[in-house]
């Protein structure tokens, strides 16, 4: 049997209000019209749905056991209906993020903080990991966008959007400022104690295919897993560390950090966000990533 969606919806109408001329408004057409319509759908399925009265249109038996089912699927459909309405006004949804915890504070916060004044109703969930673990997250479907330090391995599956341009420094406290006179030759650096990233982090990658293309191999006295600890042993005198500028511009102007010039200088790079290639993310997170297309 070939179902036709109007007719039911129109005997949906007349049934819950007992009233040819309530659908004749509702949907814009004649009073014929609708009874037409009824008519039509009573032959196709062989029975009577309603007896006319002169207090309104009443269910036969067979329509009291056809409108409960019809019920079920028309009010399923409005409530999708209103469910997609308020996806697409943001009045609900979900937003799933990845990005380490430097990344989140110092590049996603404002942005996130902007969306969340905008559209208070979306709920924003905040995955913080080392990038492979979230990049597994992100292919599992656990996570619907990611933001990472760049550049990283390419994958056909992904698409990276560079967002942030960013410049990677050398930097110390007072004391090491002062040792250097706030610039070094890169290959001295073996001399001082460093502190890096540990791998798999894509900062550590970046620095040591920087260390590679100029020929120069640093092995750190300390290797940590958070970028925040760095800092923090580095203004406590442990050594010189490896950090972003645009991160720590704070530290830099209140002079807790010092920045100690390299030749020759590390190329800048950029923060990117991820989503799976080919796959159309959700009304809220195309509302994320459009408004930081415009601000980026």
């Amino acid at each position: 049997m070939n179902i036709n969606l109007d007719l039911y919806k129109i005997f949906y109408v007349v049934a819950k209000n007992g009233s040819i001329s309530t659908a004749a408004e509702e949907f814009y057409i004649s009073q014929p019209a609708i009874t037409f319509q009824i008519k039509k759908l009573e032959e196709q399925l062989g029975v009577s749905l309603f007896t006319r009265t002169k207090h309104g249109m009443v269910l036969t038996e067979e329509g009291k056991v056809l409108f409960e089912y019809v019920k079920i699927g028309i009010e399923s459909i409005i409530n999708g209906e209103n469910a997609l309405s308020n996806l697409k006004n943001l009045d609900t949804g979900t937003i799933r993020i990845g990005a380490s915890t430097t990344v989140c504070r110092h590049v996603v916060m404002p942005y996130l903080e902007k969306f969340h004044e905008k559209y208070p109703k979306v709920d924003i969930q905040i995955v913080n990991n080392l990038t492979e673990n979230l990049l597994k997250d992100l292919r599992n479907g656990n996570l619907d966008i990611l933001f990472l330090n760049m550049p990283m391995i390419e994958s056909k599956d992904l698409k990276t959007i560079p967002i942030l341009s960013v410049e990677d420094i050398f930097v110390g406290n007072k004391k090491y400022h002062d040792l250097t006179n706030g610039k070094i030759n890169l290959k001295d650096l073996k001399d001082y104690p460093l502190i890096f990233q540990k791998l798999p982090s894509n900062t550590r990658s970046y620095l040591n295919n920087y260390l590679k293309n100029n020929n120069v191999t640093l092995r750190p006295q300390l290797e940590v897993v958070s970028y925040n600890l760095i800092m923090d042993l580095v203004k406590s005198g442990f050594g010189i560390g490896y950090a972003t500028k645009e991160f720590i511009k704070t530290e830099l102007e209140n002079k807790s950090l010092y920045e100690i010039k390299v030749a020759p200088k590390v190329p800048k790079r950029y923060i990117g966000m991820t989503i799976i290639d080919k796959k159309t993310p959700n009304y809220s997170v195309n509302k994320l990533i459009e408004m930081i297309k415009e601000n980026a």
